[in-house]
């Protein structure tokens, strides 16, 4: 069964497929895969009788999410099953769903279990749990990647069409990778994180593990909805909504961590699959710039080194302080280092962020994103076993500074290793940049290919047929606004940058109207008789178009100009009244040939 998003809505509409049809086939199938210890608490076929009553009234036209299986990591509530964080001593059932969970319930949506994970979301491997490690969809030999592990199992082997997991230091890019699939680790705070059991709660995400990006595409517009009553959730615009998701063409640069700075632990496939990668996001049209990466491996060094791991322990106190004997040795290990961090270490540690951060940001600034590897190898479970700290610390590498410099970040399959392992990339950029990542993450999916998860299944043809973020507006000027004149400081000052010179078709004629200074020309469309007129486009940063246009006085406003090569852009217009007693300037096509003479 074709278990994308996309796949099942079309069925429900086309095929007479029902979600009683499917939940059968989703409850057969997890029974399949009862050793690679996925689930926590799977709902029986009687508990999911509520769901599925909700469903009759109504159907895929009403519900966007309508009969849609999902999973859900154990530190996320869902009402009347117990909550667990994969420790028993800690359990307890809540009344409510978390906010997340009930706004895809809302949309339609099919809550199948509670998922495995590596105890209170301390780890990248998915083996730290007393419910068994959970194994790899594609080789049961190896990690799942964690701590988000059951989710991403569950969805790479068709069990589930997607999962939500957590993501603090990378439990929702690192499973993503290991299972062949797209990891979605939000902007911090668009997605609430009531009803979460915390890991650290100041840089906690929900994540989201799916097949593709258009089906992640689609759910994270039902998760991101702002959720007045989460202290730490900040709205997400209009700008990285849903519509602002699509398949971007043409030149784009993007940033690749100096050689040097590069590390793949002596897995010589994945080093050379990254330097494959980097040569197919150059024919694919990006530009690619050598960036430093230091400041974010010394912000990612805080996470663990440094005072945020006393977060754990506010998180876990209770548990650590009471039951000590309850933890797993090697998450008790890890979050008791905590006790010796002072309120002096968290200081000294937040001057530093903030100035990696600023670092950060001006390297960001210079390209669409950053690529790196998601995780630099990949290991057996025994090997994890064996030596818990040290190779999880290595999973990290690429993933720990993310949510501490407030990035969104995308993992996306990219290749197969030597020993038939899945391994992916990551696109990150700064916060509120989600729909932009996976745009482009659209693109690098359909360009590559590759099957589904652990299944057979191809990868369906994208939906979407054009870019649709954009960070920038381009605007069409003719008189004061111009490069060095009077008015050109409300580009500049608002961030706008100047893009081209050029002309409009011939189809126009300016005005010099009355009034000044400054001193404005009008501009009229006359099909018949008009010329070309010398213009600039300028950018626009799209959160500042808005005042820009805003402080235009009448009787000019921006409409759509036709420019010579026959693009119809944004720019500045004229109301035809003001021309009744001003002077055509026409022949001298354009406002500084105008000035020159006056």
């Amino acid at each position: 069964m074709d278990m994308t998003v996309a796949g099942l809505l079309a069925a429900y509409r086309t095929q007479g497929l029902t979600p009683e049809a499917v939940i059968a086939h989703v409850l057969a199938r997890c029974n399949e895969y009862r050793a690679h210890n996925i689930w926590i608490t799977q709902l029986t076929r009687a508990q999911l009788e509520p769901y599925l009553q909700k469903l009759h009234e109504h159907s895929p036209d009403s519900l966007p999410l309508y009969g849609i299986p999902f999973a859900i990591k154990d530190n996320i509530d869902l009402a009347g099953i117990p909550t667990t964080a994969a420790c028993e001593a800690f359990t307890y059932t809540p009344q409510h769903s978390a906010f997340v969970v009930q706004q895809l319930i809302d949309a339609g949506a099919i809550p199948i279990g509670k998922t495995n994970l590596d105890q209170f979301a301390t780890g990248l491997v998915g083996t730290r749990s007393p419910y068994g490690a959970c194994h790899n969809a594609i080789n049961p030999e190896y990690v799942s990647g964690g701590s988000s592990s059951g989710s991403a199992v569950a969805n790479a082997l068709g069990l589930v069409s997607f999962a939500l997991g957590t993501d603090t230091a990378g439990s929702g890019r690192v499973p993503a990778s290991f299972n062949n699939i797209v990891g979605v680790k939000p902007s911090r705070g668009i997605v609430s994180t009531t009803g979460v059991v915390p890991a650290c709660r100041t840089l906690d995400c929900v994540s989201l593990f799916a097949l593709t990006t258009d089906d992640a595409n689609l759910v994270l517009e039902h998760m991101a909805v702002y959720d007045a009553g989460d202290p730490y959730a900040r709205p997400n615009p209009f700008s990285n909504s849903y519509r602002h998701y699509g398949m971007p063409s043409g030149a784009f640069r993007f940033g690749v961590p100096a050689t040097e700075q590069l590390a793949f632990f002596g897995d010589d496939s994945a080093r050379q699959q990254f330097l494959d990668s980097v040569s197919k996001l150059e024919a694919l049209g990006g530009i690619r710039t050598e960036i430093d990466f230091a400041p974010f491996m010394s912000a990612a060094k805080l996470l663990y080194d440094g005072p945020w791991l006393a977060e754990r322990y506010v998180a876990t106190e209770e548990i650590i302080t009471r039951q000590p004997d309850a933890m797993l040795p090697v998450t008790r290990t890890i979050i008791d280092n905590a006790k010796d961090k002072s309120a002096v270490d968290a200081f000294k540690a937040e001057y530093s962020l903030r100035a990696y951060q600023r670092q950060a940001e001006q390297i960001l600034d210079a390209v669409d994103f950053i690529v790196t590897p998601t995780a630099g190898t990949i290991f057996t479970i025994a090997q994890v076993e064996a030596d818990p700290i040290a190779l999880n610390t290595q999973l990290g590498y690429y993933t720990n500074f993310m949510n501490l410099l407030d990035c969104a970040a995308i993992a996306i399959p990219a290749a197969y290793l030597a020993n038939g392992l899945p391994w992916g990339i990551t696109f990150f950029s700064r916060a509120l940049q989600d729909r932009k990542l996976l745009s482009y993450a659209n693109r690098w999916q359909q360009a590559m290919q590759l099957p589904l998860g652990a299944t057979a299944l191809p990868l369906p043809a994208s939906k979407q047929s054009s870019p649709g973020f954009a960070q920038a507006i381009p605007v069409v000027v003719c008189g004061a606004h111009l490069d060095g004149l009077p008015l050109n400081w409300q580009l500049r000052e608002r961030g706008a940058v100047l893009a081209e010179k050029t002309t409009t078709a011939a189809h126009y004629r300016m005005y010099a109207l009355a009034g000044g200074p400054p001193y404005r020309p009008g501009l009229i469309r006359d099909s018949k008789g008009g010329n070309a007129i010398e213009v600039e486009v300028w950018h626009v940063p799209a959160d500042q178009f808005g005042s820009f246009v805003a402080a235009i006085p009448p009787p000019l406003g921006i409409g759509k100009l036709e420019l010579a090569d026959g693009r119809w852009l944004p720019g500045f217009i004229c109301e035809g009244h003001a021309i009744a007693d001003a002077k055509d300037i026409s022949a001298l096509g354009g406002w500084r040939r105008y000035l020159a003479e006056a």
